[in-house]
């Protein structure tokens, strides 16, 4: 296996649209591109874990039809091109290989092959973490639990369900240009009222 030509990647976990970890990624840079993917609710990998197949994209600004918000955050964050390979082990969904270039191009068939093993390489490491004794699970990189804490906290306090308050939290960290994780922080440190989010 040579080496992908690819300036970074991440491996996500992802089961729902709520509920993401991310295991780990290469850098800072790739960190942000997903982070805008889970804010902005649209992208590569979500498409990927709906419909269990790699979504490859060769021109990020060329999908702005498709994504309108990710295309053009991710875009202007320097991503050029992405491919996001979806881990599962048979009917198991897990998550995401996402690999990042900061130029568009897409990647030749052998890279392609290189990518899809390394996906399923992935799949079986977190299943098998999944499965293992708590000493053994693998530690997530960046957690997103404070996001699922404010949604429940908003739930309670609206008196509305979970998809109702997650998509409250998402709206209002888009208008305000700032990321789920940060929203979250800030109504979890009551920063940001629940009723601030009534409407």
């Amino acid at each position: 296996m040579k080496v992908l030509p690819v300036d970074a990647a991440a491996l996500v976990m992802r089961v729902d649209e709520r509920s993401q970890e991310m295991v780990t990624a290469s850098d800072g840079w790739s960190e942000a591109i997903e982070e805008l993917q889970y804010s902005l609710g649209e992208g590569p990998v979500a498409e990927a874990r709906r419909g269990g197949d790699p979504v490859l994209v060769a021109d990020m600004k060329a999908e702005r039809a498709r994504w309108p918000w990710y295309a053009a955050a991710s875009a202007e964050a320097g991503l050029g091109a992405m491919f996001a390979f979806p881990l599962h082990v048979g009917g198991i969904r897990l998550g995401a290989l996402n690999l990042y270039r900061r130029r568009p191009g897409g990647l030749s068939a052998d890279a392609l092959a290189d990518a899809a093993v390394l996906a399923d390489l992935a799949a079986l490491a977190l299943l098998e973490s999944e499965l293992a004794d708590e000493h053994e699970k693998l530690r997530m990189e960046v957690s997103y639990q404070d996001v699922r804490l404010a949604t429940g906290v908003l739930a309670a306090g609206l008196e509305i369900g979970l998809e109702e308050a997650f998509a409250r939290l998402r709206a209002h960290a888009f208008a305000e240009h700032r990321t789920l994780v940060a929203v979250s922080r800030d109504v979890l440190e009551q920063r940001i009222p629940v009723d601030r989010l009534a409407n």
